[in-house]
């Protein structure tokens, strides 16, 4: 029988996990899944300052390049990522900031 709180029966999606010691002590704790870099697992080795739709995917609302933190990113794919940007902004493929 599915567990239940308030009477409804707890969808599987709801139900706890083990982070519910957390909730239970009151402390919260944050489970970040570790990011896994998009080139190495497509086997994307070449990335072409053409392809623009690519590039505007790692270009915040702002105009500048996302950090490897957030975009979870490889370092070597970064740098061919921030290179790739800079040529399409210099040859008027992408904008180097977006409108206000």
């Amino acid at each position: 029988m599915p567990e239940q709180r308030g009477g409804r029966p707890i969808a599987a999606s709801q139900r706890p996990t083990g982070g519910d010691k957390a909730i239970a002590t009151g402390k919260k704790q944050y489970f970040r899944r570790k990011k896994v870099c998009r080139f190495c697992v497509d086997k994307i080795d070449d990335i072409n300052y053409k392809d623009s739709r690519l590039l505007s995917g790692f270009i915040s609302e702002r105009g500048k390049i996302t950090p490897r933190r957030i975009s979870g990113v490889c370092t070597p794919h970064q740098k061919r990522l921030s290179e790739a940007i800079k040529q399409a902004r210099s040859i008027a493929l992408i904008p180097f900031a977006s409108r206000i």
